[in-house]
């Protein structure tokens, strides 16, 4: 790779002394491609490609995290990793602003400033992990330390539990057809919101997040339910 090819994300790498390699996916000029479809361009399990949100805080500072590409962010998690009440998603126009990269193309490391950055606890399972090289179409590959080291960042808990749907379609059927065999009982017998709160929580779990990861914590089955 030439020396005129480098992004900063590249040179930072370097002069931190990171060894790591360069890959290149196809894509359109300037289109940002999502991170399912990279990992699979670069033949790689995406539990180990990594991608960069960039959010604010109740506090108008910006931090950074770093979570699998097949993974959702849960935001109140990534607000008390940083100690911040809340935060939110900047606005995809005020990504190169803040951090001097592109949307598709955002590298945790060589932003314009030094966020605070919390990648996902997962990421130290991982042998090798993959997040944009800083420009669509390339991704870097490094061990996990290094990477941590060169973002100067931290680790947490931060994305939702995932729920296997092969499971949760075959254990459900089951509960469905409980469910509609009882439900005008339960509707007779005043336990109208027992059974609403049954229906929601069969709907939440084909569709999941914050929801379906409460429900299974909390024994909301169990409790409301039953």
């Amino acid at each position: 790779m030439g020396k005129e090819a480098k992004t900063n994300a590249m040179r930072i790498l370097e002069r931190e002394k990171v060894a790591y390699t360069a890959h290149e996916y196809p894509h359109e000029e300037g289109v940002a491609v999502d991170g399912v479809t990279v990992a699979a361009s670069i033949g790689e399990d995406p539990a180990c490609v990594y991608k960069t949100l960039v959010t604010q805080g109740s506090s108008k500072n910006y931090f950074v995290f770093v979570i699998p590409v097949a993974a959702e962010l849960d935001l109140k998690a990534a607000a008390r990793s940083v100690g911040e009440k809340s935060v939110a998603m900047i606005h995809v126009a005020d990504i190169n602003k803040v951090t001097g990269y592109v949307r598709g193309g955002c590298s945790p490391v060589g932003m314009k400033k030094q966020y605070r950055t919390v990648f996902d606890e997962s990421v130290l399972t991982q042998q090798k992990v993959y997040v944009s090289g800083g420009r669509i179409g390339t991704q870097v590959c490094c061990a996990p330390a290094d990477l941590i080291r060169a973002a100067r960042a931290a680790t947490a808990k931060i994305i939702f539990l995932k729920i296997r749907r092969d499971i949760w379609d075959t254990s459900t059927q089951p509960l469905h057809k409980i469910y509609l065999l009882h439900k005008s009982y339960l509707k007779r017998k005043r336990m109208a919101k027992t059974a609403q709160n049954f229906e929601s929580f069969l709907t939440a779990w084909e569709h999941k997040g914050e929801f379906a990861k409460r429900s299974l914590q909390s024994g909301f089955f169990a409790v409301n339910c039953i």
